[in-house]
């Protein structure tokens, strides 16, 4: 029996019980599994894949949608992944043109390292910014940060939810209300009782990944990021904005080290919506 055309191939929505499969793709092109992370994408998102004839999966991409729910106002697409056999085929093009027509008018972000950026401008993505991925073990040098925090509770939420719309640009309220189960640790910081900042701490890859992290300014994004590293004796992980320049250097001086940039692309928008100043790092690059 002969092998189908990779072009005949139909392209279906993933779901969770498709996780094993996806971290064997993520392990096939050289990644981590990263079952955790993908567990919480396609819970909260829409798995698109390729199966393979002879098992597994061919490619697999994740598209998480915020703003309502008919009507969608941003969507970010992560882990597009091709299979190593079935490389430089035309597959990752072919899935992302998949996506590209089942969002419709729906603004899309994605965050691409320089292997993956010429496919994405060929599709008419533009690059709008840049993120630092930051790793190490977080040793305080200096005075500690002055803003308080406090490990958040089952009553931040509604919080946490308003002041991310307003950061953020959009609701994110399907992704958030799984980060409490998803993350290790979630912190806010007040300032006479209002919100002014939240992160969460996740594992990933034998480390604690920062993100989200909304904070008023930098010296709240400081306090959040130095008590989650004091709750955890894992090295941590972050994605910065580059325009935060204070935060990436803070953070440098406390035992992080530069690891990788990665590109922040959009495509029927000219840039991201929210305020970029008090959105310093994404839960992850590849959901926003």
């Amino acid at each position: 029996m002969s092998t189908p055309s990779l072009s005949t191939l139909p392209v279906r929505r993933l779901t969770p019980r498709d996780l094993t499969a996806c971290a064997d793709l993520s392990e096939n092109r050289g990644w981590p599994r990263e079952e955790h992370k993908w567990g919480l994408l396609l819970s909260a998102g829409t798995g698109h894949g390729i199966d393979d004839p002879e098992g597994g999966l061919v490619s697999a991409c994740v598209v998480t949608s915020y703003g309502p729910y008919e009507r969608p106002e941003l969507a970010a697409i992560g882990m597009v992944l091709v299979s190593e056999r079935h490389a430089r085929q035309g597959i990752g093009r072919r899935l992302m043109q998949h996506v590209l027509d089942t969002v419709g008018s729906t603004p899309l972000t994605l965050h691409a390292t320089e292997y993956g950026r010429p496919l994405y401008e060929g599709l008419g993505f533009r690059t709008t910014g840049r993120a630092e991925m930051l790793r190490g073990r977080f040793r305080l040098s200096g005075p500690a940060p002055a803003v308080r925090t406090r490990p958040a509770t089952a009553e931040d939420l509604q919080a946490i939810l308003r002041l991310d719309g307003e950061v953020f640009g959009t609701d994110r309220t399907g992704m958030l209300t799984r980060l409490p189960a998803f993350a290790d640790q979630l912190r806010v910081a007040e300032d006479d009782g209002e919100l002014i900042g939240y992160a969460a701490a996740w594992p990933n890859m034998g480390t604690q990944v920062v993100g989200p992290l909304i904070a008023r300014d930098t010296e709240t994004a400081k306090a959040l990021v130095a008590d989650l590293a004091q709750n955890t004796d894992r090295p941590l992980r972050t994605d910065i904005d580059v325009r935060h320049e204070e935060l990436v250097a803070w953070l440098k001086l406390q035992g992080l080290e530069s690891w990788s940039f990665n590109s922040v692309m959009t495509y029927g928008i000219s840039e991201l919506p929210g305020d970029w100043t008090r959105r310093y790092a994404p839960l992850t690059v590849a959901a926003g």
